[in-house]
């Protein structure tokens, strides 16, 4: 294999940085349609000078009966370029549609609550909110725009569900690194991947607490600028250019579980880092920095964080056994992985996190603010 990386075409971030919006459109088309979800229609829009774009509202599920929807509109709109305003499956089913369509795609972001808008791949779904398969891109989004103000009015919640989305990319990189397995551009990861990986990384311990707080009381600071660019650039590139292992295959085994629909992309995958450091024998000091961020921050370390308290090993199995299936990347961890060894890992995982619960005096299921 060759060694691969990929990058979105152009990255833009700060406060106030939305009102790049329409320079941008007309830099890359000349009809465009913009599939926003319903608050930022209504909350991020108005004021960006992009009124004259017609707006699409995105129906709330990446699968393909939305899919289809969006490409009707696209089709009776003539536009010649998309725009995805929202969270993750916003941007994910712009993604694919302006893909599937041979259009250029611009993402806005207005939660920092995953690493989806800088890369070329996208998560499908059932109408019902379960994993189905991960759809690649030709290209990396033509341009990615992020308004650091629009970030720091969003609930606490979505910045640091994009931390624990964050949190998976040095570890599933480095597995990846340790056994040659492929990237998620069919190809070996690159050393700038693997360097911004572990930039990530460090970026989360040092600054996420201070950006948390930020983010609080609505107010955009260099942490904030900080971590929103680790939760969205960072990542996106680490993950893509670096690869991915247990973690996200952990959460695709998780959305199985009905009771974990509740929680963001970013709580379940911060479970299943822990999840996956348990599999890997992780040396025990590492192991404990990263319950301690997950603490400090406010991301799941037990089973009832995610909705899953009192689960035992054969709903457990339910989740290992999808998390274990032939495509998925939890195979490029070293050795053998089984669903009977990812059972052990989450129960060991919840189990420690229980026990840390239980000296710092707090009960399962109140990890987060």
């Amino acid at each position: 294999m060759f060694r691969k990386a990929v990058f979105p075409g152009k990255y833009i971030q700060g406060a106030g940085a939305l009102g790049e919006l329409p320079t941008l459109t007309a830099l890359l088309g000349k009809r465009g349609l913009i599939l926003a979800s319903p608050s930022a229609r209504d909350k991020v829009l108005a004021g960006c000078g992009a009124g004259a774009i017609p707006v699409e509202t995105f129906g709330g599920e990446c699968c393909e009966e939305e899919l289809r929807r969006v490409s009707e509109a696209m089709a009776r709109t003539r536009a010649d370029i998309l725009i995805g305003a929202g969270g993750g499956k916003t941007i994910d089913t712009a993604k694919i549609a302006a893909d599937r369509a041979g259009l250029p795609v611009i993402i806005v972001p207005t939660i920092a609550s995953t690493d989806a808008p800088c890369s070329g791949c996208a998560v499908l779904y059932s109408r019902g909110g379960v994993f189905e398969s991960v759809y690649y891109q030709k290209m990396n989004p033509a341009a990615v725009l992020v308004d650091t103000s629009v970030i720091a009015a969003a609930p606490a919640r979505f910045l640091v569900a994009g931390m624990g989305d964050a949190l998976s990319t040095w570890f599933e990189a480095r597995a990846c690194d340790r056994t040659q397995s492929p990237n998620e551009c069919g190809g070996l990861g690159t050393s700038a991947g693997l360097a911004i990986a572990r930039l990530c990384y460090d970026t989360l311990l040092s600054h996420g607490v201070a950006a948390k707080l930020a983010n609080e009381r609505g107010v955009v600071t260099p942490a904030l600028e900080r971590i929103v660019e680790a939760n969205i650039l960072l990542s996106g590139i680490g993950f893509e250019s670096a690869g991915l292992a247990a973690a996200h295959a952990i959460h695709n085994g998780l959305t199985a579980l009905p009771e974990t629909h509740a929680f963001y992309h970013g709580e379940k995958v911060a479970f299943g880092v822990l999840g996956g450091l348990h599999l890997s024998d992780a040396p025990p000091q590492e192991i404990a920095a990263v319950y301690s961020f997950c603490e400090d921050v406010g991301l799941p370390t037990t089973l009832a964080d995610i909705g899953l308290k009192g689960a035992g090993r054969e709903h457990l199995m339910t989740a290992a056994q999808r998390a274990c299936a032939a495509d998925q990347p939890i195979h490029h961890e070293a050795g053998v992985i089984t669903a009977g060894r990812v059972v052990d890992a989450l129960l060991a995982a919840d189990a420690l996190g229980r026990e840390r619960k239980r000296r710092r005096g707090g009960a399962p299921g109140e990890t987060r603010s």
